[in-house]
C-alpha cells in the first residue's frame, strides 16, 4: 500500500473518533434540565416578570435542553448551591463576589443595558427631603437617622456606605441611628418624605422611576453629594459599579456552560434594551467589600493573628524591614554616640576651664574697678585719715606739756585718753571700711537691704572727702522686700554710681552739688535712683553711654557703667539712665528682683 492510501486511512480514523467524542459529549448534554437560580431580591413575581423572557430565549434557541426559573433569596441560593441543585445563578455583583469565593462560582456574561457601560451600570442615591437646607453632603449625616434596605442590600446600602466612610462618617458608628427597612424600594423614599429618617439610601434610578410613575414630585427630594458619570441618565451619590452577572457552577457541563455563553452573547436586545455581553471587570467590588470587610474579607474584622497577618501584611512586612533598619541603625548610633561622648567630654571640659577662667577674669575686673574708684578718692583719704590723727597728736603734745609745768591732772589724762581713743576708732573705721570694699573675695548672694547699704555707701566716700556734698537717702522700701544680692558687688556699683553724680556737679555752684538716693519697689521689683544735678548727658552720649571704654572724664577708663551693668544684670536685674524728671542732672537706675522673705 502507497504512502496515499495510509493517509486516507488515518483521516478516516480521526473523522470517526471525533464524531464519536462528539456524539458522546453531546449526549450527555442532551435532554438536561437546566436550573437557573436568581436572587429575587423583589420578590418572586417581580423576578419572574423580568426573567421570564430569558429563560424562553434559551428555551428557544437551545431546544434540547429545557430550561427553568428558580427564585430565591440570599439563604435559600446559597443551601441551592451546596445541595447542586442548580445549574447558572443570575445575582447582583455583591452577592456574586460572596458566592464565588465560597463555591468557585465562573461568570459567563454580564447584563448590559442600551447607551449604559456594563461595567458602570449600578450606583446609588442618598436622597433627602427638599426643604432639608442643612444637609448638602454625606459629611453632613453624621449622627442623623438613615433608613436602608439591608446590611447586604448591594445598591440600597453597600455602595453607600463606602461613600460614607470616605467621607468620614463611619455607618456603624457614626449615624445616630440606621434603619433597614426592606423591599420594595419606595418604602425609603416614604419614610424621608414623611420625616421618619433623615435620610434614605435607594438603587439609582427608583427616585426617577417613581417620578414617571407619579408617586414622587422632583421637589419633594433632594440628593447628597449628586454626581454625574458616563452620561447615565439617573442622579447619583456613588460612583457606577459592574451589572448583574450570569455565573456557571463548577459542576456544571463545560459544554452547556460554552453553549449558554455563546446563546447570551448572540441575544438581541429586548425591547427595554436589555441584553448580555462579555464578562466585566468585577475588581472595583472586591475592593468594596474588601473596604467594608465584609463578605469574602469578614475575616479583616476578625482580632486574631491570622486575621490580623491578612489584613496588616503589606504594614507587617514594613514594620520588619524598619525594624531591621532600626537595628542596625541603632548599632550605627551607638558607636557614633561613644565617639561623640568623647569629644563632649573633652569639650565640656575645655569649656569649663574657659569659664571658670572667665569667671576669674570677671572677679580680677571686678576687683580692680573697686580699687580704681579707690585711686580716684586716694586723694581725699589721705587728708580724711590726717584729721583724727592730727588730733590724737594734738592731745598727746598737750599732755606732755601739762606734765612738764606739773599741771598734770587726773581728769585732763582722762579726757585727752578719751578723745585720742576716739580719733583712733575713727581712723581705724575709714581704713575697715576701705579694706573691706577693696578684699578680694567670691561673690555670695544673701538678703541684703538696699537702703542701709546705700547708707554705707555714703559713709564711705563722705568719709573720704574734704568737703563731701549733702547726699539725701529716701527709703520707700516695705521691711518684708528684700533682694538677693552679693553685698561688695551691689556696693560697687553704688560706690560708682555716687562717685559719678559727685564728678557731674564737682564745677558747680553747691546748692547743685546734692545728690538724691530714693530706694522703692514697683511692680515687685527693688529700684534704687542715683539723681544728681549736674549738667547732664546729650543723646548721643546716652546711647552709648554702657559701652566699653565710652567715657565722657578726660581721665576716665570708660569700664566701671559697663562693669555696674554686667554685675546688676548678673543678678537678674537691669540698669539704665535718663534724664532729671525734675531739673538738671541725669538720673542712674537700677532694679533687682524682689523677695518677701519672713520677718
Amino acid at each position: 500500500m502507497n504512502v496515499v492510501g495510509y493517509k486516507k486511512i488515518l483521516q478516516l480514523g480521526l473523522f470517526v473518533g471525533l464524531a464519536s467524542l462528539f456524539c458522546f459529549g453531546s449526549s450527555q448534554a442532551l435532554g438536561k434540565t437546566v436550573a437557573i437560580g436568581v436572587f429575587a431580591y423583589q420578590g418572586e413575581r417581580a423576578s419572574t416578570s423580568d426573567w421570564t423572557p430569558l429563560i424562553n430565549y434559551l428555551n428557544q434557541v437551545l431546544p434540547e435542553h429545557s430550561f427553568r426559573l428558580e427564585n430565591h433569596d440570599a439563604e435559600s441560593l446559597r443551601r441551592s448551591l451546596a445541595d447542586q441543585r442548580i445549574d447558572l445563578v443570575i445575582t447582583n455583583p455583591g452577592h456574586y463576589i460572596t458566592l464565588e469565593a465560597e463555591f468557585g462560582l465562573s461568570r459567563i456574561a454580564t447584563l448590559e443595558s442600551l447607551g449604559v457601560s456594563a461595567a458602570k451600570a449600578l450606583g446609588s442615591v442618598v436622597l433627602v427631603r427638599g426643604d432639608r437646607m442643612d444637609l448638602k453632603v454625606l459629611s453632613d449625616l453624621a449622627g442623623k437617622r438613615v433608613a436602608a434596605v439591608s446590611p447586604e442590600g448591594f445598591g440600597g446600602y453597600l455602595l453607600a456606605a463606602k461613600e460614607l466612610l470616605h467621607s468620614g462618617v463611619d455607618p456603624e458608628s457614626d449615624l445616630k441611628e440606621i434603619l433597614f427597612i426592606g423591599l420594595p424600594m419606595n418604602k425609603i423614599v416614604e419614610a424621608v418624605q414623611q420625616g421618619k429618617v433623615d435620610a434614605g439610601i435607594v438603587r439609582a434610578c427608583v427616585p426617577e422611576q417613581m417620578v414617571r410613575e407619579g408617586q414622587l414630585k422632583p421637589a419633594d427630594i433632594r440628593v447628597l453629594s449628586p454626581r454625574q458619570e458616563n452620561q447615565f441618565p439617573c442622579a447619583l451619590s456613588t460612583p457606577l459599579y459592574p451589572n448583574w452577572p450570569i455565573a456557571v457552577t463548577k459542576q456544571t457541563d463545560p459544554v452547556l456552560a460554552k453553549r449558554v455563553a455563546h446563546a447570551l452573547l448572540s441575544m438581541p436586545l429586548a425591547a427595554d434594551g436589555i441584553g448580555w455581553t462579555v464578562p466585566a471587570d468585577y475588581q472595583p467590588v472586591h475592593d468594596l467589600y474588601r473596604e467594608l470587610r465584609i463578605g469574602p474579607y469578614a475575616y479583616l474584622r476578625e482580632i486574631t493573628p491570622e486575621g490580623l497577618v491578612r489584613r496588616f501584611w503589606p504594614w507587617l512586612l514594613g514594620a520588619l524591614f524598619a525594624l531591621v533598619a532600626w537595628i542596625v541603625h541603632t548599632i550605627r548610633v551607638e558607636q557614633l554616640v561613644h565617639r561623640r561622648t568623647a569629644q563632649l567630654r573633652d569639650s565640656f571640659n575645655a569649656r569649663e576651664q574657659a569659664e571658670l577662667g572667665m569667671r576669674e577674669s570677671q572677679e580680677q575686673m571686678e576687683h580692680l574697678s573697686r580699687l580704681s574708684v579707690l585711686g580716684e578718692l586716694s586723694g581725699n583719704l589721705a587728708h580724711e585719715l590726717n584729721q583724727p590723727l592730727t588730733t590724737i597728736g594734738t592731745y598727746a603734745r598737750t599732755v606732755l606739756r601739762r606734765q612738764d609745768r606739773g599741771n598734770l591732772t587726773p581728769e585732763a589724762i582722762s579726757e585727752a585718753c578719751t578723745q585720742i581713743a576716739s580719733e583712733a576708732e575713727r581712723a581705724g573705721g575709714i581704713v575697715q571700711r576701705i579694706r573691706h570694699f577693696a578684699k578680694k573675695r567670691a561673690a555670695v548672694r544673701e538678703p541684703v537691704d538696699l537702703a542701709h547699704m546705700a547708707h554705707e555707701a555714703r559713709h564711705l566716700v563722705v568719709g573720704m572727702m574734704a568737703h563731701p556734698p549733702e547726699v539725701q537717702i529716701t527709703n520707700r522700701l516695705s521691711e518684708h522686700c528684700r533682694v538677693l544680692a552679693d553685698s561688695p558687688q551691689i556696693q560697687q556699683v553704688l560706690l560708682n554710681l555716687i562717685k559719678n553724680a559727685i564728678d557731674a556737679g564737682r564745677t558747680l555752684a553747691p546748692q547743685r552739688q546734692g545728690i538724691q538716693i530714693i530706694v522703692e519697689a514697683i511692680d515687685n521689683w527693688a529700684h534704687l535712683q542715683v539723681i544728681d544735678q549736674g549738667c547732664g548727658l546729650e543723646p548721643p552720649q546716652l546711647a552709648h553711654l554702657f559701652e566699653p571704654f565710652f567715657t565722657t572724664k578726660t581721665d576716665g577708663l570708660g569700664l566701671g557703667l559697663p562693669i555696674c551693668k554686667t554685675i546688676i544684670e548678673a543678678h537678674g536685674g537691669r540698669l539704665w539712665a535718663t534724664p532729671n524728671a525734675e531739673g538738671p542732672g541725669m538720673c542712674f537706675t537700677f532694679s533687682l528682683p524682689c523677695h518677701d522673705l519672713p520677718a
